[in-house]
């Protein structure tokens, strides 16, 4: 950490940090994009490169989304601000004022008449040729992963623009936004492993969120038929490259529709969202080509597994575990996440990966909150959709008999291990005021970025993931063999 320069610094153009603003009149990009020669403009941005060439220098200073070139000349700029150029290291965050010009080789750039010194770096960022490439190091410093690689910033505001673009989706189609609790007095709307922390002031045990399912759905007993949230969600489980413990899903319902309604829904928001984000409905991920003009591929479940391991929707869950233990090692019973596992791998080698797959046909021991098949209640009224394998949403009708679904939340609780031994009387109350038959739908946000954006892993498109301690001391810059130094 340097403190010396600063000092200097501090002792003959003042305190760097001092300054609350800084009057810009346009974005680095803005000025970029409406670039005229002799403009004058007030820009502001970090330093991410600089030379010298005697009484005159170049620079380049990264805006949000963009960089332009500053030179700073002696003669303009007078002998007192040049000499706080000639100080300035990579890193350093600055405001400058002057004109608009193109150089020689046709380059943007800022004739500077005024610099001021707005942040002063303290350590060094990583060599502007070699960037920062370790994935551990730039998880854990995501801020320096942002200023030097412009590849990881532009994922990053293409997420922005995705979750802004769902939101628009269903408001346009009249769905309300709202907003329901992450501590739940008893966790439900999903099978997975809650986080539990203690409330002092009421001396209780709570739980963040597995799912906002159980209140959105109160809500729609109380009359707002069409609604949606795009919440963060915790499941005290795996850290991998399709799984962080904290995520963000959009779940939606929707008053007198089923499972066949948000399946259209669903099919007509990707696809979407793909033309917008790609200009077709064609993208690459990972290698594969993927097209995403509807409509989609059905699948049954109930065939796959029938096929596969000689499962029947009829039998109990107990002989379906047995059937496909004679093919399968299964460590810990048929949980849901070994069928999710099973899942992909059968589709993969079943079925072509070159178009997203909608899963139907799902055993109703398997899903406590979904409608029974009237034609076979042993399946239920729901999908599941996937993309290049990778599970993606989650949708059905709802169950809306509150006798019944006290019936399955028993059921649950014997099976699914990793749940509280309680059931949610709040929610059941609610269903036995009577609630409309409806249709959710839940879309995992950041496997959807992920696909979207051709990105391997899901850490890529969360800010900041939940990251093991590490292991040795942090990290130190090291010297290149230019003398620079590096992360």
């Amino acid at each position: 950490m340097d403190t010396e320069k600063l000092l200097k610094i501090k002792e003959k153009w003042g305190d760097p940090f001092a300054r609350t603003a800084y009057p810009v009149t346009a974005s680095v990009s803005e000025a970029l994009h409406a670039f005229a020669e002799e403009k004058e403009v007030s820009l502001a941005g970090r330093v991410v490169s600089k030379r010298e060439h005697g009484k005159s220098g170049f620079a380049h200073i990264l805006g949000r989304e963009a960089k332009i070139q500053l030179y700073a000349q002696k003669n303009t700029l007078g002998e007192n601000l040049f000499a706080l150029f000639k100080q300035l290291d990579v890193g350093d965050i600055i405001g400058v004022t002057g004109t608009l010009f193109c150089t020689r080789t046709g380059e943007k750039t800022v004739l500077a008449k005024e610099i001021v010194l707005l942040s002063k770096t303290l350590r060094p960022l990583p060599e502007k040729w070699h960037g920062l490439k370790d994935v551990e190091v730039r998880y854990r410093h995501r801020s320096l992963d942002l200023i030097a690689n412009p590849d990881v910033r532009k994922v990053f505001m293409e997420r922005s623009r995705i979750v802004s673009r769902v939101r628009d989706f269903f408001a346009g189609r009249g769905y309300l936004e709202v907003e329901t609790p992450m501590l739940h007095r008893i966790p439900g709307g999903a099978a997975g492993r809650p986080f539990v922390t203690h409330h002092h002031a009421t001396g209780m045990d709570v739980y963040l969120r597995i799912a906002p399912e159980l209140y959105l759905k109160r809500l729609v007993v109380g009359g707002l038929e069409k609604v949606f949230e795009i919440n963060r969600s915790f499941r005290n489980e795996g850290v991998s490259p399709r799984h962080n413990p904290e995520f963000t899903m959009l779940e939606a319902y929707c008053a007198y529709q089923g499972f066949e309604y948000m399946m259209q829904l669903c099919e007509q928001m990707i696809s979407g969202l793909v033309k917008e984000v790609s200009g077709d409905y064609r993208i690459e991920y990972q290698g594969r080509a993927i097209d995403f003009t509807p409509p989609w591929q059905r699948i049954s479940f109930a065939a796959l597994f029938s096929r596969e391991f000689g499962v029947e929707s009829a039998d109990a869950p107990e002989e379906m575990l047995a059937k496909i233990e004679q093919k399968l090692t299964l460590e810990k019973g048929l949980t849901r996440t070994q069928i999710l596992n099973i899942t992909e791998e059968l589709i993969e080698k079943h079925y072509p990966q070159e178009k997203p797959a909608f899963i139907v046909d799902f055993f109703t021991w398997m899903s406590p909150l979904a409608k029974a098949k009237p034609d076979n209640p042993a399946l239920v009224e729901r999908f599941e959709l996937f993309i290049a394998g990778i599970e993606v949403a989650n949708a059905y009708s709802e169950l809306n008999d509150p006798l019944e679904q006290e019936k399955r939340f028993r059921r649950q609780m014997e099976v699914e291990e990793e749940l509280p031994k309680k059931i949610d009387q709040d929610f059941l109350a609610s269903l036995q005021y009577g609630m409309p038959p409806a249709a959710g739908l839940g879309i995992g946000i950041d496997r959807l970025a992920m696909i979207l954006l051709n990105q391997s892993s899901i850490k890529d498109v969360i800010l900041f993931p939940l990251l093991r301690p590490a292991a040795a001391a942090p990290e130190r810059p090291e010297e290149d063999s230019g003398g620079q130094k590096k992360v």
